[in-house]
């Protein structure tokens, strides 16, 4: 598979290029989208506002409205990233890693030129850049992100992000440098992925057969793996990973066998004559009784337990106020939502913000524990520490979130 080229870009530069928000494309910034006003605390401990960075995914753009347009009494200015999860994920493990290396006193990771690899855009001092890939990936966005050292110029504003969505089968090699923020994430009931297949057919029938994944590292294909491992005798067998616009057609036509697809293809398979093969929520609440957990907001534990909370407030005031006026965030979600359809982007935030969006409470957590304690059990993942997920347990309504 080839390497792609995940790029920071301004909104200035976007509408430069002419580009659009099609999948795989570079999804433009929004004129004045991330913005803090006057009443904005302060950021970073260095006084810089924070950065952040997440999908222009409908159910993110929709959380992070009132935030990135500084509607949040008091929240922290900030500086917004778009990038596809799979980006943030790499963006993530590598600075975990780059940390892990500093503290061990290792030098930056080497430049790696064989690989082809990628490259990424210098960012610039606008308040909005965005990352997206094109064409086939590798396995993992740390691949991807694989060829460029940690000391490159171009890669160091994106790897100082303060605050990331990512999947929450990326925790395990990142909690030493992030916490889990118990608000803003992707869980819910009903919501899983799905594995489409080109006519009907039965489980067993998967058996070594190819499977188009949209990464390796996410939550989907922990939920996949779990499912093929109790429901695929002797296994499924070649994993291709593609972007996730390109499955459905891949599945269509013929050049894989079945597919897992993810976000709004629940609402859009049948419009390619797919059919679902299996939903992986579905088995995933029958064998558990969890809700699914799918994306996590982590944040670097470098700010400190305080600005950690105070984190965990402003993203919950900010997942209220899009609930108290979802007139509000309509053109924001409607500028990222990729050319989707109105109802469709309706249907994505119906679906992925939830209760779980404003807290995780005792049944989320239980849901993270029980997907990567299984995962791990299974070899996909490395073990979680006893306190792994835990979030600073002080001051007001944080003071119930905990590590369950």
């Amino acid at each position: 598979m080839n390497g792609t080229e995940p790029t920071a870009r301004t909104a200035h530069d976007a509408a430069e290029s002419g580009a659009d928000t099609a999948e795989g494309t570079a999804a433009a910034a929004g004129p004045a989208a991330p913005r803090a006003d006057s009443a904005a605390g302060a950021g970073a401990p260095d006084g810089r506002p924070l950065r952040i960075a997440y999908s222009p995914c409908p159910n993110d753009t929709f959380v992070f409205h009132a935030w990135s347009h500084g509607l949040v009494p008091g929240a922290p200015a900030v500086e917004v990233t778009f990038a596809d999860i799979d980006i943030t994920n790499g963006l993530a493990e590598r600075a975990a890693a780059g940390s892990r290396r500093a503290a061990e006193g290792e030098g930056p990771e080497p430049v790696d030129a064989g690989t082809g690899g990628t490259r990424t855009a210098p960012a610039s001092a606008a308040t909005s850049t965005s990352a997206a890939t094109s064409a086939s990936a590798p396995a993992s966005a740390s691949a991807r992100l694989g060829s460029v050292p940690d000391a490159d110029p171009r890669l160091g504003p994106l790897l100082d992000l303060d605050v990331l969505k990512v999947s929450y089968a990326v925790l395990p090699w990142i909690l030493d440098e992030y916490a889990l923020l118990p608000c803003g994430g992707a869980l819910g009931r009903g919501c899983g992925p799905l594995v489409l297949t080109a006519g009907p057919g039965r489980a067993a029938g998967l058996r070594g057969k190819r499977v188009a994944v949209p990464s390796e590292r996410s939550t989907a294909y922990l939920l996949f793996r779990l499912w093929a491992a109790a429901e695929v005798p002797g296994g499924v067998g070649e994993i291709v990973v593609l972007p996730f616009h390109e499955i459905m057609p891949a599945v269509r036509d013929g050049a894989v066998d079945a597919g897992l697809v993810i976000h709004e293809a629940r609402f859009t398979y049948r419009d390619y004559g797919l059919h679902c093969l299996a939903d992986m929520g579905e088995h995933w609440e029958n064998t558990t009784g969890l809700p699914i957990p799918l994306g996590a907001i982590v944040a670097k534990r470098s700010l400190g337990d305080r600005r950690l909370r105070e984190l965990a407030d402003t993203v919950r005031s900010s997942v209220t106020m899009a609930w108290d006026d979802p007139g509000a965030s309509r053109q924001y979600v409607l500028e990222h939502a990729q050319e989707m359809d109105p109802a469709v982007a309706d249907q994505h935030i119906g679906l992925y913000v939830n209760e779980f969006t404003a807290d995780l409470g005792e049944a989320g957590y239980a849901a993270v524990r029980g997907l990567l304690t299984r995962a791990a059990a299974e070899g996909l993942v490395p073990p979680l520490a006893p306190d792994a997920l835990a979030f600073p347990p002080e001051a007001g309504p944080s003071a119930a979130l905990h590590d369950g």
